[in-house]
């Protein structure tokens, strides 16, 4: 193949949809002519001069396909019957304009025409209200739609009832694709995907081949086997959106591969990622990858590493809840031998810093425990790295006292804590006890994970060179962070860390209003440097004076949202503070007519065709088009504490506002924040009116 190929979902799911005949011919065409050389002739290959940009199609019999070529490369656009191709397809209005009357604002601000997408030269037309093609059962077929989802469709006569059809969110991409007409920057916006081989159109075509894989850019390239020969462990860090998960995955398949070369036939490689919802999302990512070799790999999140080499063994914890924790830690202070039961617990005023009990079970679990501290002077000498309230002799002496009860008590009671049971599992691997080290660890999204854990993943791997780490600072939700050095020695990274830019998730709107509210709640300053390659509407900010008006406001946003980018209802989520308010979002949405769903972490359904209402910080490591964060009305004080010295509240304020950030950065196209009328609460404040459109909406009637 002399130029390299690449091709947007529209135009996988477009080929898909031809008669078989057709699509061979089309991919025949494409094999025997754009593979050898894009450029335009005239005829055969034609430039299409009412589009920006080197935009052309190729005639195919009576189809055409849209493609976009460069300097070695060619881009696989659409493909349409040759009577469809040349219409003026567009939004009937631009984005912005659309999703700011969804949200009471008919004026968006004028924005630098650089950072608008290209757009056709002439006028846009209106959106037809029936589906230009029929669906039908041959179409479903041809799509590999499961016949399950057969009378659903077919039933759609508009576009209006397709967005809505109750069906999965893929296989809906996939008709949508099929029967509308998407317009072309919506198609630019698509991510690309590389196809390998001349031959491998015509394979998927017939079944042969399930799909194409991201395509990386060359510095993500160069990313994923820069190291493999070096001395020691490989860090990549960026900002939300720039692709480190991918790269990780790639990077797996090129572990393999060179331990393969070297003569490891099948080499064992280790996988975590940070969230339960993620372990399946990579696994089939790995399949598509890696093919037969994808036996090789070993998906897990680190709590289910920490369990399996336990269970093992026979040992299983029982972990205890948060009021059986803060039970155990009263019993804890008065079995300390300085509590004075006669002046009833006054001595501690004097011996305990004025922190509360959560940020006293937060220091023992995330400092003592959470770093594998042995002794009071491995206390003493420890870098409490994001704690703010300073801690004395004395005091680190008295919480050592109170850690060393509580253990007791927990003991006595049968239950643990997870990073009791991080600690047990690093002691069996120590001891050579655990399993057999893999030929290769990577670590996906460490920011969050206690040293304890990653001190067990460094020993489970064979040589540190064939560790590899990705890293967000600024994504750090829970716990404090920590030094490297003192994880383990062999975790140096200087001259072995990488950092990346670009921002291929969200818009530029979202995510420099996203970085704009993160302030001083960021832990690193590299996504002031971060590039952008999409654009779109302003992010909004509004704020209501009652549940049922954020509820209307809602139902408004989701609905007119997902029309606006061609998307069903399921692509749209909903981010709230608490759990205990999930379900009573979700119901008011319904009442709403709008179908939404309360999903816990473990229970997170993406394929399922509704707005995924989800605690904000279940949302990690996830991504949607569409996001509302809201349910502050019902939750006003959130991130709020009244207990604890200044330190300890600017510290639990800082965590919370990094929640926030993590949650507007998994928002693609649109973002909008509900806050309540008139709050005082600097988490729901702080919103540059530079760059977010923010808004007080009056009560409705």
């Amino acid at each position: 193949m002399n130029f390299e190929m690449m091709a947007k979902p529209s135009f996988t799911h477009q080929l898909l949809a031809l008669p078989l005949e057709h699509g061979r011919q089309v991919s025949d065409k494409i094999e025997t002519v754009l593979c050898r050389d894009p450029k335009p002739d005239g005829h055969l290959k034609k430039r299409l001069h009412n589009y920006e940009g080197n935009i052309c199609r190729l005639r195919c019999g009576d189809y055409r396909v849209v493609y976009s070529y460069g300097d070695g490369w060619f881009k696989l656009l659409c493909v349409k019957n040759r009577k469809d191709v040349y219409k003026d397809e567009y939004f009937p209005e631009p984005p912005d304009t659309q999703i700011l009357k969804a949200i009471g604002d008919d004026e968006p601000r004028r924005r630098d025409s650089a950072s608008q997408p290209s757009k056709l030269a002439r006028p846009a037309k209106g959106v037809e209200q029936y589906l230009p093609t029929r669906i039908d059962a041959e179409l479903l077929s041809r799509l590999r739609v499961p016949e399950a989802f057969y009378d659903a469709l077919i039933a759609c006569r508009s576009e209006e009832e397709l967005l809505n059809a109750n069906v999965p969110g893929k296989v809906l991409e996939r008709v949508i694709d099929a029967v509308m007409s998407g317009a072309l920057p919506e198609v630019l916006a698509e991510p690309d995907l590389v196809v390998q081989r001349e031959d491998d159109l015509l394979r998927f075509v017939e079944g042969d081949l399930l799909g194409f894989l991201l395509k990386l850019d060359s510095v993500q390239e160069r990313v994923v086997d820069w190291g493999m020969r070096g001395t020691g462990p490989i860090l990549v860090k960026g900002g939300p959106g720039t692709g480190k998960s991918t790269i990780a995955l790639y990077r797996v398949q090129a572990m393999i591969r060179a331990l393969q070369a070297q003569g490891n036939r099948r080499p064992r490689v280790l996988f975590t990622t940070y969230t339960t919802a993620l372990v399946s999302s990579s696994q089939q990512l790995l399949r598509r990858l890696l093919g037969p070799d994808a036996a090789c790999v070993e998906v897990r999140t680190a709590d289910s590493v920490v369990a399996s080499i336990l269970s093992s063994l026979g040992i299983r914890h029982r972990y205890a809840s948060r009021q059986e924790l803060k039970s155990a830690l009263y019993q804890a202070i008065r079995g300390t031998h300085w509590f004075d039961h006669n002046s009833q617990g006054r001595m501690i005023v004097f011996t305990v810093p004025k922190v509360s009990d959560d940020y006293l079970l937060e220091e023992i679990d995330t400092v003592i425990e959470g770093r594998d501290l042995e002794s009071l002077e491995e206390y003493f000498a420890a870098w409490r790295a994001g704690r703010r309230v300073p801690l004395n002799a004395r005091q680190r002496t008295s919480i050592w006292d109170i850690h060393t009860q509580l253990i007791t008590v927990l003991d006595r009671k049968g239950i643990s804590t997870y990073a009791r049971a991080r600690a047990h599992a690093l002691k069996v691997v120590r001891a050579g006890a655990g399993p057999e080290p893999y030929d290769g660890v990577v670590v996906d999204e460490v920011q969050d994970l206690d040293p304890t854990v990653l001190r067990l993943l460094v020993c489970l791997c064979a040589k540190p060179n064939r560790l590899f780490i990705t890293a967000d600072a600024n994504q750090s939700i829970y716990g404090g962070s920590f030094r490297w050095a003192d994880v383990h020695e062999d975790l140096k990274f200087r001259g072995r860390t990488q950092l990346l830019h670009t921002n291929y998730r969200s818009t530029r709107e979202i995510g420099e209003a996203a970085a704009s509210y993160l302030r001083n709640g960021a832990l690193d300053d590299y996504e002031q440097e971060q590039g952008y390659v999409e654009s779109g509407p302003e992010p909004a900010v509004r704020s209501v004076a009652s549940s049922d008006d954020e509820a209307r406001l809602l139902a408004s946003f989701l609905t007119r949202a997902a029309r606006t980018y061609h998307l069903g209802i399921g692509s749209c989520a909903v981010l709230v503070p608490e759990n205990t308010i999930a379900e009573a979002v979700a119901e008011r949405l319904r009442t709403a007519d709008v179908p939404a769903m309360y999903m816990s972490g473990k229970e997170l359904d993406l394929e399922r065709p509704v707005v995924k209402v989800i605690n904000l910080k279940s949302a990690k490591g996830l991504e949607f088009p569409i996001v509302a964060l809201a349910g502050f009305v019902e939750c006003p004080a959130f991130g709020l504490q009244r207990e604890g010295q200044a330190e300890e509240q600017e510290e639990h304020l800082e965590r919370e506002r990094r929640s926030m950030f993590v949650g507007m950065t998994r928002a693609m196209r649109a973002l909008l924040v509900v806050t309540p009328a008139g709050t005082a609460n600097p988490l729901l404040q702080g919103f540059d009116e530079r760059l977010w459109n923010v808004r007080a909406l009056a009560a409705a009637r």
